[in-house]
């Protein structure tokens, strides 16, 4: 195969050429490697590599629906027994996992080749993916950008052609924010689509959702097809989708009511290559004949962003408290980032009532956000209010969570809100910015509703095709 063929597959076409014979899992994971090698100096992506297992894991691949494809984890949540998952933090020990993850087994079951561990800020707070320990992580498309955070080294490898899809994470947008940072398909499933066995019953009160990134709508069906369901023990389950997700997007979405907003909770406008956007995309939703309408639930101007800070610092305290427990000490004053010891100082100060406190404001919310969606069948906003930030817009360094989040504070106004709710959401590389930049369009259904997403998307993918679209670092 040669070296510019290969980035011209999506993750289910090198499965079929493998399936073919054409290529071996083998052949593919050595030009995924090549890759990396070529591009990771100037991407930073791929913080740890495991050529050694994924050349293993390509010489016998499972023979699921991604026999024999390149794949990289995330480094948080990415766990795999015998190395170890940092969440981008000197004070996370480099203590090796005891056993996969459900959702690692799941990956292996896919028959994917697993060649490293991906960027991103510590404990995965920002979004944008940068932190001291490992550095930030680069757009492809423009290197001195974001990538979004915080799945943004998975994002940039697979912009870049490095693989063609990989493992994120999404607890407040870290899927759908370096999607549309770096032109890419990024589903939040539902709320307990995929499980958190065998550590976590759910993580953030349920704000957390795991799924991959990838350059086609089918990829992210198959590989939803493959992760989801529920393991023994957790403590609940999304509904069972009717049929599979890739049969979904061979069907016709029919004619659905959609709703679109350009302004956030607060009434500000959304950047001007953002507001472009969603005008372009809700004319061409309407020329398809959907049924498309301007819309926005109803918000307090001040939500979500007040109740994911206290909820985020809820959570990492607890999160270092039990690193502590593990290691036998806390953090000494090196071993976090400034802006993350401040949070975590936020998050020691809240009290257990007071997180129930917040825990049932977002249930209030997401009373609110079903009401509306109860008249819709589809929300879409810009994924972002802007296209990617320039690195260092976020100060790690700077101890004042609030002064520290200030310059981003407008910057995610949509996508904590489905983390909130459970509702899956999308986001889709359908724009471009003046610069150059890519802008992602967000597309949100009811709770449980991932397949409506998919047909509508499909539909997209063949209106507005992207898969020509290519960043300056490509393959």
């Amino acid at each position: 195969m040669g070296i510019r063929e290969y980035a011209s597959y999506d993750g289910l076409g090198l499965a079929e050429l493998v399936r073919k014979g054409e290529v071996s899992a083998s052949e593919l994971a050595e030009e995924a490697i090549s890759r990396i090698e070529k591009h990771n100096p100037a991407l930073n992506a791929v913080v740890l590599k495991l050529y050694d297992l994924g050349r293993s894991m390509a010489k016998a691949p499972a023979d699921g629906a991604f026999k024999g494809v390149p794949f990289l984890l995330k480094d948080a949540f990415g766990d795999i027994a015998g190395y170890p998952s940092r969440l981008g933090s000197r004070f996370r020990a480099e203590t090796p996992a005891s056993e996969d993850s459900a959702l690692a087994r799941r990956f292996r079951a896919s028959g994917v080749s697993f060649l490293g561990k991906t960027n991103v800020p510590e404990f995965t707070l920002l979004p944008t993916t940068e932190s001291a320990l490992y550095g930030p992580a680069r757009n492809p498309w423009n290197v001195n950008h974001s990538t979004g955070g915080s799945s943004g080294g998975a994002a940039a490898a697979v912009a870049a052609g490095i693989v063609p899809l990989a493992h994120a994470n999404d607890s407040g947008g870290s899927i759908r924010i370096p999607a549309s940072s770096c032109g890419l398909v990024g589903l939040k499933p539902s709320r307990a689509r995929t499980s958190f066995a065998p550590d976590y019953g759910d993580v953030l009160s349920g704000l957390c959702h795991e799924h991959v990134v990838t350059r086609s709508v089918r990829d992210s069906a198959a590989m939803l097809d493959a992760t989801q369901g529920a393991e023994p023990g957790d403590p609940y389950m999304a509904p069972p989708p009717e049929r599979p997700y890739l049969e979904e997007i061979k069907r016709e979405p029919g004619k659905l009511r959609i709703a679109f907003s350009k302004k956030n909770a607060n009434g500000a406008l959304l950047h001007a290559d953002c507001v472009k956007g969603v005008e372009e995309v809700a004319k061409r939703l309407a020329a398809l004949g959907h049924d498309v309408v301007e819309d926005a639930p109803a918000l307090k101007p001040d939500e979500p962003a007040s109740l994911f800070l206290p909820l985020w610092a809820s959570w990492l305290a607890s999160e270092i408290e039990g690193e502590a427990a593990r290691r036998g000490r806390g953090p000494e004053e090196n071993e976090l980032e400034p802006l993350t010891r401040g949070l975590y100082e936020v998050g020691k100060s809240i009290s257990a009532a007071q997180y129930l406190m917040l825990v049932k404001e977002a249930q209030n919310l997401t009373r609110r956000v079903g009401a509306f969606m109860t008249k819709y069948d589809v929300w879409l906003t810009p994924t972002l209010a802007a296209p990617p930030i320039p690195l260092g817009t976020i100060n790690i360094n700077e101890p004042d969570p609030m002064m520290a989040f200030a310059p981003a504070a407008d910057y995610v106004p949509f996508t904590p809100i489905q983390n909130i709710t459970g509702q899956p959401s999308l986001s889709l590389p359908l724009c471009m910015s003046e610069s150059g930049l890519p802008v992602g369009m967000m597309f949100s259904a009811r709770y449980g509703d991932e397949a409506t997403l998919f047909r509508l998307a499909a539909q997209l993918e063949q209106e507005m095709p992207w898969k020509d679209r290519h960043p300056a670092i490509w393959n």
